[in-house]
C-alpha cells in the first residue's frame, strides 16, 4: 500500500505540472494562440450570448493557486497514507489532467472537441465534489484545498460548460436560429439556477460551487449588459441567477452551522 500512496502522489504532481504547461500553452506563453482567439474567437467574451466577460476568467489564478496548495500539501509525509486522500487524490488529479487536457484540445482540436473535453471534466468533478460530501475532512486545511478548491472548481466549470456549448452552437446554427438566441439564453440560465440549487442542496450547502457560479453569472450579465452580443433580458436573468444560488448558499450554511452549534451544545 506504501508504493501505491506513494505513486499517487506523484501522479497528483505530474498532473498539476500537464495543467500548467497546458495552461502556458492556452495563454500562448509557449508561442501558442491565447484561448480568447482560439477557435475564430468562439471562446471569447463575445462568442456567444452565454460567454462571460473577460475579466470572469480571472478566477482561474484562484484555482490553479488552490491547487497547488493542495498538491504541495498533499504530497507532505503525513497525507501518503490519509484514506481521504485515497479517496479523492487520484480523483483530483484526473480533474487536473483533464483540466489540461481541454487546454490541448482548444489549441490543437476542433471546437465540438472541447465540448466533449469539457462535459467529461464536469462529470469527473461532479464525482470527485460528491466523494468530498461523503468523505468527512480532516481538519480545515482538508476542507479548504480539497473541498473548498473541489467546489469552486466545479462551480466554474459547471458554467464554462454551457459557455463552450453556447459558443459550439452559435459556430454551427443556422442563421434564422439567432431570432430565438434570447429566448433560449434565458431558459439555459433557469436550468444554470436548477443545476446550481440542486449541487448545493446536495452538498449540504458548501459554498465554493454557489460562489464560482455567482461569480461567473454576474460577469456574464456584465457582457450581455454592456457589451455583444448585447441582452437586457440574458443579463438581468444572469444576475437574478447569480443572487438566488449564492443567497440560497449563504443561508444553507448559517442554519446548518447553527444546527451544528445547537447539537454540539445539547
Amino acid at each position: 500500500m506504501a508504493a501505491r500512496d506513494l505513486t499517487r502522489q506523484i501522479v497528483v504532481i505530474s498532473a498539476f505540472c500537464f495543467m500548467i504547461i497546458a495552461a502556458m500553452v492556452g495563454t500562448g506563453l509557449f508561442g501558442g494562440t491565447a484561448v480568447q482567439d482560439l477557435q475564430d474567437g468562439a471562446l471569447d467574451q463575445d462568442g456567444s450570448y452565454l460567454a462571460p466577460a473577460r475579466p470572469a476568467f480571472s478566477i482561474w489564478s484562484a484555482i490553479y493557486l488552490g491547487l497547488f496548495a493542495y498538491t504541495i500539501w498533499q504530497a507532505l509525509p503525513r497525507q501518503r497514507g490519509s484514506e481521504r486522500q485515497r479517496a479523492l487524490g487520484w480523483l483530483i488529479a484526473g480533474t487536473m489532467a483533464l483540466n489540461g487536457l481541454w487546454l490541448v484540445t482548444a489549441q490543437f482540436g476542433s471546437l465540438a472537441l472541447t465540448v466533449l473535453a469539457i462535459i467529461v471534466l464536469l462529470a469527473l468533478l461532479g464525482v470527485t465534489f460528491h466523494r468530498t460530501v461523503i468523505e468527512p475532512a480532516d481538519g480545515w486545511a482538508d476542507r479548504l484545498l480539497v473541498d473548498g478548491v473541489t467546489g469552486l472548481h466545479l462551480g466554474w466549470v459547471t458554467l464554462a460548460t454551457v459557455a463552450n456549448i453556447a459558443a459550439w452552437l452559435t459556430s454551427i446554427a443556422p442563421p434564422e436560429w439567432g431570432d430565438a438566441a434570447e429566448l433560449w439564453g434565458v431558459v439555459v440560465l433557469i436550468v444554470v439556477a436548477v443545476i446550481g440549487l440542486g449541487i448545493e442542496a446536495a452538498s449540504r450547502w458548501r459554498l465554493g460551487p454557489a460562489l464560482a457560479l455567482a461569480w461567473g453569472l454576474t460577469w456574464l450579465a456584465v457582457g450581455r449588459l454592456t457589451g455583444e452580443p448585447s441582452s437586457a433580458a440574458i443579463g438581468w436573468t444572469a444576475l437574478v441567477v447569480a443572487v438566488l444560488i449564492l443567497g440560497a448558499a449563504v443561508v444553507g450554511t448559517v442554519l446548518r452551522e447553527a444546527t451544528a452549534v445547537r447539537n454540539a451544545e445539547a
